[in-house]
């Protein structure tokens, strides 16, 4: 498979449709910039925004954009400010519970499916419940046939990918698939938008 090949128009169209079925928001664009610019139009100023571990979001901007702008209330921010070994339970309570998250997921299937990969499963908890706005920035090169084919990407693809990011960024041996959400449906009317990008971003 070809996993990083960028969907025709057919299948975005078809994924698309069926996300909205499934009650995720949808927007098409055509480049990252875009992406960028749709990402900011829908979070207002001043709000709590919790930018998730993303490649995406980084090659784009978003992150930049949220976490130094000074426009946003960046709790990444909150989090760096932080001591892991004595305050744990206050960092993984502001990562839980952002107003807004933004950040991507590694596989939509056909039929409006979402996968999300994690090796700690810090933007798990914000993604699946906890925060009331939820925006995920998708390459169409992410879109799959179906679960089988998503999971594949995410041990043939993704995971080689994010493990080499991890040796470079934490200096760790790799990455590994600890924690694994299917999203089949989301039952809270706009609480999750995903913007879909006609260009090749993130793996």
């Amino acid at each position: 498979m070809e996993w990083n090949k960028r969907a025709d128009e057919k299948t975005v169209a078809a994924t698309a449709k069926s996300l909205e079925e499934n009650g995720i928001s949808v927007f098409v664009v055509e480049n990252g910039e875009e992406a960028r610019v749709k990402a900011l139009e829908l979070i207002p100023k001043g709000s709590e925004v919790f930018t998730a571990t993303s490649v995406t979001a980084d090659t784009i901007g978003i992150a930049n954009e949220v976490n130094e702008s000074g426009k946003y209330n960046s709790v990444r921010n909150k989090l760096h400010s932080l001591d892991r070994s004595t305050q744990r339970k206050e960092m993984a309570e502001l990562a839980s519970t952002p107003d807004w998250v933004v950040g991507s997921v590694h596989a939509v299937t056909e039929d409006g499916k979402v996968l999300i990969a994690s090796a700690t499963g810090s933007q798990l908890p914000a993604y699946l419940y906890g925060a009331p706005h939820v925006i995920w920035i998708v390459g169409t090169q992410k879109i799959v046939k179906d679960l089988d084919q998503g999971m594949r990407r995410i041990y043939e693809y993704a995971l080689p990918l994010e493990g080499e990011r991890a040796r470079k960024a934490y200096g760790a041996p790799g990455s590994v698939v600890a924690k694994l959400a299917i999203v089949n449906k989301e039952v809270s009317k706009d609480r999750i938008t995903m913007i879909l990008v006609k260009e090749v971003l993130g793996f």
